[in-house]
């Protein structure tokens, strides 16, 4: 094994033209690490804010003030296993596993145990290189919502990393999912399995009098009072993170809002922070084991074309889930 590997390294906070590729020391597993070579490592909205540091809440949150208080970029990743801690006793060497931890974006990289989990069978570097970060708050959102059979469930941003997932995982709950995105985006969501796929573009889904069991909004800028209109009085509305709230909160006014609102309303009403958790990445497994959802892969770039990925999903014209390979 070389004692350097390729990484996507940044030192201030700006656009992804402060992405570069450097050669950095390979880390050594502490004793409850892997040490995973990458296959694969999946782009998020996350990604995109840990590099541009917007919004400014985000430094204040611990990511580092000036810069990122981690020089790799990336999180959710799948490889193959190639060293283990002495406390680790369930995984082996050859092991092909997925996951999250800091410097996905690289060729390889360290991660406690409890943030892995082995790859399902079936599934392919980049399609399990998806599931963490966006499938993981998919299903967290969807768990939040209390989807149940017979359920009729809003989904805003339908195709997007976290929406497609959503769709699928109310479908597999036995719900009837109405999505919305942008009109070249609508033939997906049906194939995913939704009853309905609304234009955003054309049509504003709230303004139709129809409601809704339980709205997932994952798009980030319907107004609270609209979205709270048409979800039924004991509904439930999940509001995942914020966007297009502007440079300091980055919409996260309306999860504070939605959690004051919640205090006395008969709906629930909650702002969804995902916390990547082992015991969802093997549900998430399980799930996908069963064929109740798959990875919708919208592009896959290689290492030295990880500014493009992060452009593509920051400009929001991704299908599903932007990847890159080392």
């Amino acid at each position: 094994m070389s004692a350097t590997m390729r990484a996507v390294v940044q030192d201030a906070y700006g656009t992804t033209a402060s992405l570069r590729i450097e050669r950095v020391p390979v880390p050594s597993p502490g004793a409850g690490d892997v040490l995973v070579r990458v296959e694969a490592a999946g782009i998020d909205a996350g990604t995109w804010h840990l590099t541009t540091g917007r919004p400014y809440l985000m430094r204040l949150m611990g990511f580092g003030m000036r810069g990122p208080s981690a020089r790799v970029r990336g999180a959710a990743f799948a490889g193959v296993v190639e060293a283990v801690g002495s406390e680790v006793a369930d995984l082996r060497v050859g092991d092909a596993v997925f996951g999250s931890a800091a410097g996905a974006l690289a060729e390889r990289v360290i991660a406690p145990r409890a943030a892995v989990a082995p790859i399902p069978a079936g599934l392919s570097f980049p399609e399990a290189a998806a599931i963490p970060i966006s499938a993981v708050t998919a299903l967290q959102a969807v768990t939040a919502a209390q989807v149940e059979a017979g359920d009729r469930v809003l989904v805003l941003g339908a195709a997007g990393g976290v929406g497609h997932f959503a769709v699928q995982l109310a479908v597999a709950r036995g719900a009837e999912v109405t999505g919305v995105c942008t009109g070249p985006k609508t033939a997906l969501v049906l194939e995913l399995g939704a009853a309905d796929a609304i234009d955003y573009t054309t049509t504003d889904a709230l303004a139709l009098g129809r409601v809704w069991d339980a709205i997932i909004d994952t798009a980030g800028n319907r107004p609270l009072r609209a979205l709270r209109g048409s979800l039924a009085p004991e509904g439930a509305l999940v509001l995942v993170g914020g966007e297009n709230g502007g440079g300091i909160l980055g919409g996260m006014e309306r999860i504070a809002g939605a959690g004051l609102a919640n205090l006395t309303a008969r709906q629930s009403l909650s702002g969804l922070m995902a916390r990547e958790r082992q015991e969802d990445l093997v549900e998430l497994a399980r799930l996908s084991a069963e064929g109740a959802f798959r990875p919708v892969i919208d592009t896959v770039y290689p290492l030295e074309r990880t500014a493009e990925a992060i452009d593509h999903i920051g400009a929001g014209r991704a299908r599903g889930k932007v990847v890159v390979v080392p």
